[in-house]
């Protein structure tokens, strides 16, 4: 059976390549290969595809291809052994169904106001004149969106208490020294809380008995009122009829937690940076903004179409999820016309299916236009994956980062403290802004208070 073309040296160096630079490494690979291509780790074809029709047939074909949560194992790490990622058939789509819940309808324009507040909040305390980081601003946001939306917490002890350890573990994972010893022989060893992986070992303890107590005590009394994910999980019932256990109810938890905060504030922050990159693409989207008046309802910020296309941009130039979940090939099949044996690995290639030159013509430029011109299906645009594992939280997150730069935008006059471009960084699934884009607040776009405060939504 006759392979797909690919690079022939090591895994291992092929991932010092890909991990000194992911994009740079990707786009000469295509430019090689073309859009499909095998990586071979050991024994195991890894086949990485960047056409649409080459992704749909990946997506739709689910009884030769299927998207096996065992792949996923690696990430059970943060997400537990019952975590969404890990689950598979029957048991994987009741619990989407359930999860989902939060994420659609009714509920997120219930929290439209909320999103608008917190963001407002948060942005006001940046000194005038002082540079700061928006990512780690934007981290902020969206965690602090998550846990409300997530878990139900408002603030008070225990919500600071889990924001601090998520924040700790998403800054421990980012930081250069982190990365640095991980990669020295003993670094992944556990040592205790002194040591790089002991002390990732002890946040997730924590992060995970935290959640442990919060649903055991959510269960008594429980409350049908409440309208957070949490309190989904608490009611829903698995294939049998039954109650889910305290402990996949935790474990269910993580992955939106993660994702709500970690990817969100990832795609905002590129936002941030490409819009006040290009004067003319921030003239326009303002003058958009402006145009809905003093206290915009948070249903017509989303359906303002320059502000859409500005975020689809922003999600296909560096998409916050470079690849999709994979795909376990379980009997031969044919894709783009190459015979794949059973036991072959399939991923869509996110970042390079968006930077085709025939869907997307000079794809390393920025022009939020193209969205507006063109509708793209969901194999030639899929920042958030597709198929069975698609994001759960996608509709979310986009319907979080246009609030959250409305409101940025509208509110507060921004500019970047240096025209240097931005390097994206590669960790887990996301392509970091490498500095964290340091920006500095001018002035506030509005010195008078809106006539109507901003009420908190119900979550």
């Amino acid at each position: 059976m006759k392979l797909p073309p690919g690079p022939k040296i090591p895994a291992w160096l092929l991932a010092l390549q890909f991990e000194a630079n992911p994009f740079t490494y990707m786009d000469a690979n295509y430019q090689r290969y073309g859009d499909i291509v095998t990586i071979m780790f050991g024994s195991t074809p890894m086949i990485y595809v960047s056409n649409p029709l080459g992704i749909k047939q990946i997506f739709t074909n689910t009884k030769e291809i299927t998207a096996s949560g065992t792949l996923n194992e690696d990430f059970a790490f943060f997400t537990g052994e019952r975590g969404i990622l890990q689950l598979d058939g029957f048991v994987h789509k009741n619990r989407r169904k359930v999860l989902m819940q939060a994420f659609h309808g009714t509920r997120m324009q219930a929290c439209g106001r909320r999103i608008c507040e917190l963001t407002q909040k948060i942005i006001e305390r940046q000194t005038i004149g002082k540079p700061f980081v928006a990512y780690s601003i934007a981290e902020e946001i969206t965690l602090s969106i998550g846990i409300e939306v997530v878990l139900g917490l408002q603030e008070g002890k225990r919500y600071e208490k889990v924001k601090h350890l998520f924040f700790s573990m998403f800054k421990s994972e980012q930081s250069k020294l982190f990365q640095l010893l991980t990669k020295l022989p003993l670094g992944t060893l556990n040592l205790g809380r002194w040591s790089p992986q002991g002390y990732l070992l002890h946040l997730r303890q924590e992060i995970f008995q935290f959640l442990d107590t919060e649903v055991q005590e959510r269960r008594s009394p429980s409350d049908a009122s409440r309208t957070d994910m949490l309190s989904d999980l608490i009611f829903a019932t698995d294939e049998t009829g039954e109650l889910l256990s305290n402990a996949e109810v935790r474990d269910l938890l993580l992955s939106p937690l993660f994702a709500a905060s970690d990817a969100s504030a990832t795609a905002i922050t590129w936002a941030l940076y490409w819009i006040h990159r290009s004067p003319r693409v921030r003239d326009r989207l303002l003058s958009e903004i402006d145009s809905l008046g003093e206290n915009p309802d948070p249903m017509n910020i989303i359906a303002l179409p320059y502000l859409s296309a500005v975020c689809y941009e922003v999600l296909r130039i560096y998409p916050t999820q470079l690849f999709a979940f994979p795909r376990l090939v379980e009997s031969p099949v044919e894709v783009m016309g190459y015979e794949l044996p059973s036991g072959t690995i399939l991923i869509a290639n996110i970042y390079s299916t968006h930077q085709r030159e025939d869907l997307y013509p000079q794809p390393k430029k920025f022009q939020p236009e193209r969205f507006l011109e063109k509708q793209f299906s969901p194999y030639e645009f899929l920042p958030f994956g597709g198929g069975s594992r698609v994001c759960i939280g996608g509709t979310f997150a986009l319907f979080t980062m246009k609030l959250v730069l409305a409101t940025i935008l509208k509110n507060y006059q921004l500019t970047l403290v240096s025209q240097r471009p931005e390097r994206p960084k590669y960790g887990g699934l996301l392509a970091y802004p490498a500095n964290g884009v340091q920006m500095v607040m001018q002035s506030k776009r509005h010195l008078q208070k809106q006539s109507q405060p901003l009420t908190s939504g119900s979550f």
